[in-house]
């Protein structure tokens, strides 16, 4: 091999290790950012990584959280649903590169149900059968995934909560939900905070969960329970608000 072209195969190897080693550094920082619930910075920072590692499923994931994430920074009907519309694209990224792997399909699931906020009539029925199914999927890969438990359990009394005229309606224009039962969201989300119970929105959800199957004093000391719990994720502040307006329902 000439002396030249081996210098410079020399040369583009030191680049890519400092490259690698670059992004590293960013993805570190990016990472600080989603700890300090700076969703901004956080979303900036993994841009940086993903324009420097394209391809990357745990990047696209990433971009996916923070967009998520930041539909709780704004009261805009319309920028939080353009902000579940990114969420959504990066989710379905992150699940194209690496299909198998739980976490990159929760974030599916929850994108659709996001979304499904910010959609019509028939939108929102087939994102619910999506967000079910993927849920059920994660949980497949990964059994003791609670954010998973979560996500099922909330689906199963969110829609088993569903009145008969509305049950009725969702029946005869768009063929119905798969069935749901408020036992099974108990069954969920009391899983999940028992794989994580130093998770507030665990049991925020849970408290629910138990008032819609009538379990009302469980309901309001599990609301207690959640409210006495340290902030763990962005979105604990808007699980703690439910709470209290539930509890003062209550």
């Amino acid at each position: 091999m000439k002396p030249g072209l081996t210098a410079l195969l020399v040369w583009s190897a030191c680049l890519a290790t400092l490259q690698a080693s670059d992004v590293d550094a960013i993805l570190r920082a990016a990472a600080a950012a989603e700890k300090r619930f700076d969703s901004s910075a956080a979303l900036a920072l993994f841009q940086q990584a993903d324009a420097a590692r394209p391809g990357d499923a745990f990047i696209q994931q990433k971009l996916s959280r923070q967009y998520s994430d930041l539909t709780l920074e704004t009261a805009d009907l319309e920028e939080k649903k353009r902000l579940c519309t990114e969420a959504l694209e990066h989710a379905r990224r992150a699940v194209a590169l690496q299909p198998n792997d739980a976490v990159n399909v929760l974030s599916l699931a929850i994108c659709h149900g996001k979304l499904g906020l910010y959609s019509d009539t028939r939108t929102k029925i087939e994102y619910s059968r999506l967000v079910k199914e993927q849920a059920e999927r994660t949980l497949t890969l990964d059994p003791s995934y609670d954010y998973a438990h979560h996500v099922l359990g909330r689906w199963h009394y969110e829609v088993a909560s569903l009145g008969a005229a509305t049950r009725f309606f969702v029946r005869l224009i768009y063929g119905g939900l798969p069935p749901a039962s408020t036992a099974e969201a108990v069954r969920h989300l009391r899983r999940a905070v028992e794989l994580a119970p130093q998770l507030p929105a665990h049991r925020v959800e849970l408290g629910f969960a138990l008032l819609a199957d009538g379990q009302h004093d469980l309901a309001r000391d599990t609301f207690t329970q959640a409210l006495a719990l340290p902030q763990q994720e962005k979105y604990d502040d808007e699980a703690w608000r439910r709470a209290r307006e539930a509890l003062a329902r209550l």
